[in-house]
């Protein structure tokens, strides 16, 4: 099946919560609207009001709030009569040369080159020119004919401002609902990651550093989380304010309005380049973070060794090359992203109004004032806001691709097979397990284990020894199937491991390790992992019966003490306690104790052993020891050589066979003996 693209597996997160999108997008476009209506307004309040003076002016007979008085007569604008008005015969039109306005007694029959000399007004249009006389007005006389468009200016800069807050609020809605389909995504991700480790196979994290995993369920999903509230949120407003920009701009002037949309595809070839150039450098600057992480997690776990043997110079040499390559590669993206960002903007930009200044300046300003000022503001205003939003998808262009090679890292990690998670129940088996001639590779090559055969009953406690590498927790990983097996047969009660869901396989296990872990918490919790079956009294008892509440009784909280990450507060012997009760309170019907007394002390140890023989009654046992001391009462010890069962049978038949299982008990007893052959 072909995996889909980190692009669309975005989307589809984001479909996830569609209606809040949706919602946050339709209010977006109500607010760009509003604020786009500013130099529209702006067009009027020039054009209609401060520039409509010059308009011409028609004698009535009646007073209202549009009327002028100029020597004695009532002026009103052209526009303005109604057919309610008494109009007169007097014409009167205002003239602007220069700074200053002049009245002249006629209207004028066309416009274009305004002259003065004297009281004599010459206008000019290619071959045409009309003389007028014009009388200068003064500043009373001039305050007065603006007098009527005061209210319908304040009227229109109220609406705006009205208009302002109205965008205000659904920019603020906008937001709000943007960034929270945003966290609720990442959220939904995270989750996602988080289970996601859960299931995938034990073997992946053989071959993963700690600090890469969490790298990926954090830095990596923070990176796509500003992906959604930053960068397509960011490109989201740009579309629609650029659309608005450009709906804008036809009314205004359909040519002019083509020429600027030559930015769109200009902008899309700049995105395109850039993705090839900057995908490799983020794609290595999230490794080298990964790797930062990685190398931290393994410091601060390692602390110790790097102190006890002076290792701390090395390792800082160590971070600090991978610390250059990340400075490096940041150095190299920061390059591209000065060279492509602003200035390329500037450089549209300024190209956009020297077009401008061509097409009204060249043509339209000599074609007898066919464009208002009005209208030269507006374009004028809307070719800056239409390069604030270009300006605002170059900046993102870097946070988009360091969100899309997270992203693809986040989906790898998604990708890896995970274990199916079975919800069908089981009854609890007795624990009859048996090997059949199963052999097992790590690695496909090289065999650790070879035709292991043995079977242990019900209750029967099954020891297994041998040296370093000799295959012993092979066999246990196996039994908890954390590898599957290829070839042999692993079974319990008869029935085939392979075909039963890992969940209901281990729910019924119980392990002890030679080096427990403890969760932060309480020590309650982290006996009873806060299963819900598991009730305070079950933890209370299988601490006693380990016998730790001899010294858990005499902490200040007692099985309510805090535990610290990894029980560091606890001794070797104190965390082994408390993880032989975790075992035991889950009540498992196979048991198994991996070197699980090798860090407790003699007298601890006496204890243990007292409490296992109650407790596994009824269970199987299985358990891998150096010191043979712990497994003298097996009821069968299996030692393993290489992979091999080359010794079988109890202590005492061991121990006549005069093998390797007798050469280890002597060396452990101190004594000297001969090698057997």
């Amino acid at each position: 099946m072909r995996k889909q693209t980190a692009g669309k597996r975005l989307f589809q997160y984001a479909l996830l919560y569609k209606r809040t999108i949706i919602i946050a997008l339709l209010m977006l476009t109500v607010a760009v609207a509003a604020e786009l209506t500013g130099p529209f307004i702006a067009k009027k309040v020039i054009d209609d009001h401060m520039m409509g003076i010059e308009s011409p002016w028609q004698q009535v007979m009646t007073e209202d709030d549009k009327t002028v008085t100029y020597q004695g007569l009532l002026y009103k604008r052209a526009q303005y009569v109604t057919s309610d008005d008494e109009v007169g015969e007097e014409l009167l039109q205002l003239v602007q040369v220069g700074r200053s306005f002049y009245a002249v007694d006629e209207h004028l029959a066309f416009d274009g080159q305004r002259e003065l000399n004297g009281t004599n007004l010459t206008i000019t249009q290619g071959e045409n020119e009309a003389s007028y006389t014009a009388v200068p007005l003064t500043q009373s006389e001039l305050i007065a004919f603006y007098q009527p468009e005061v209210r319908p200016i304040i009227m229109l800069l109220a609406f705006y401002v009205g208009l302002l807050l109205f965008a205000a609020f659904f920019q603020y809605g906008k937001a709000i609902l943007l960034q929270k389909a945003a966290n609720r995504i990442i959220q939904r991700m995270r989750t996602d990651v988080f289970e996601h480790i859960q299931r995938v196979p034990i073997n992946y994290f053989d071959n993963q550093p700690a600090g890469r995993i969490v790298s990926r369920v954090t830095n990596d999903t923070e990176a796509i989380r500003e992906l959604y509230v930053k960068v397509l949120a960011t490109f989201f407003t740009s579309g629609i304010y650029m659309t608005g920009i450009f709906v804008a701009l036809f009314l205004l002037d359909t040519r002019l309005a083509l020429i600027t949309m030559l930015v769109v595809p200009i902008i899309l070839v700049w995105m395109f380049v850039y993705r090839k150039l900057a995908s490799k450098y983020n794609y290595l600057i999230r490794t080298r973070v990964s790797d930062i992480n990685g190398m931290i997690n393994e410091s601060i776990q390692g602390m110790p060794i790097i102190r006890a043997f002076r290792r701390k110079e090395q390792m800082s040499k160590e971070f600090e090359t991978l610390n250059q390559e990340h400075f490096t590669y940041q150095n190299k993206l920061l390059s591209l992203n000065a060279l492509t960002s602003h200035n390329l903007v500037s450089v549209l930009r300024n190209l956009a109004f020297v077009v401008l200044i061509w097409y009204f300046g060249g043509q339209s300003m000599t074609a007898a004032g066919l464009v208002s000022v009005g209208m030269l503001y507006a374009f004028v205003d809307y070719l800056n806001r239409l390069f604030q939003p270009v300006t605002d998808i170059v900046n993102q262009l870097a946070q988009l691709e360091q969100a899309r090679v997270s992203s693809e890292r986040v989906f790898e990690l998604l990708d890896e097979e995970g274990e199916d998670v079975s919800t069908e129940q089981l009854p609890r088996y007795e624990g009859h397990v048996k090997f059949n001639d199963v052999s097992f590779s790590y690695d496909g090559e090289h065999d650790v284990l070879k035709n292991i055969s043995f079977e242990a009953r019900k209750g029967e406690t099954v020891a297994l020894v041998g040296h370093t590498g000799s295959g012993k927790s092979s066999i246990i990983n196996l039994l908890f199937r954390y590898y599957d097996i290829k070839r042999g047969e692993i079974t319990i009660d008869g029935i085939n491991a392979q075909t039963m869901p890992r969940q209901q396989l281990r729910k019924h296990m119980g392990i002890v390790l030679q080096d427990p872990f403890l969760f932060t918490g309480t020590i309650a919790t982290n006996v009873s992992l806060e299963h819900p079956t598991i009730s305070k009294e079950q933890v209370i008892k299988a601490l006693r019966d380990v016998g730790a509440d001899r010294f858990i009784e005499k902490l200040p909280n007692q099985y309510d003490e805090p535990v610290l990450e990894k029980g560091s507060t606890l001794s070797a012997g104190e965390r082994q306690l408390i993880s032989f009760a975790r075992a035991l309170a889950f009540d498992p019907a196979v048991l198994i104790l991996d070197e699980a007394t090798a860090n407790i002390d003699t007298e601890t140890e006496a204890m243990i052993q007292h409490a296992l023989n109650i407790v596994k009654e009824g269970r199987t046992t299985f358990i891998i020891a150096h010191r043979l001391s712990t497994i003298r009462h097996a009821d069968q010890i299996l030692v393993l050589d290489h992979g091999e069962i080359v010794e079988r049978g109890n202590h005492e038949e061991l121990l006549l066979q005069k093998g390797k299982y007798f050469q280890m008990y002597q060396l452990q007893q101190g004594r000297e003996v001969s090698v057997v052959s």
